[in-house]
């Protein structure tokens, strides 16, 4: 059971760690879609923001204090879902579709990353890993 729930661990960050080195790769790009949604600093935002995906993805993937990792990345994607996929502001209906599923999806993994960050904090089992957590909740 310890190596699923390491695998789950691996798949659940992969799609953080792409994102991180996207945000770092194609900044100037990324940096445009901050400021067309009006983001502040948006150039600052876009690096900090794929820092703490890419860091937090790769912490929760190797268990390298997952529950920080899993907390760096829910603080991200709730701000992320709020500011970014704004589906209630959108009158278009294929545009209101597809930020109605960015939405969604961001809050769903949100609330991944903070059970993982409650379970890890917690000692549960949560597959393999490099170090403990770094957050105490016993």
């Amino acid at each position: 059971m310890s190596a699923v729930l390491a695998i789950g661990r691996i798949l659940f960050a992969l799609i953080f760690i792409n994102s991180g080195i996207s945000h770092l790769t194609k900044l100037e790009a990324m940096t445009g879609y901050a400021k067309y949604k009006k983001v502040p600093a948006a150039k600052l935002s876009v690096i900090v923001s794929g820092l703490m995906i890419l860091v937090g993805g790769i912490y929760v993937a190797l268990g390298i204090y997952a529950d920080l990792g899993a907390l760096l990345i829910a603080i991200f994607l709730i701000p992320t879902a709020l500011i970014m996929h704004t589906f209630w502001k959108e009158t278009d209906p294929t545009a209101k579709q597809n930020a109605s599923i960015s939405f969604f999806k961001d809050i769903a993994l949100a609330g991944a990353a903070l059970m993982i960050f409650v379970m890890v904090g917690s000692g549960a089992d949560f597959g393999w890993h490099i170090t403990s957590a770094f957050f105490n909740f016993k």
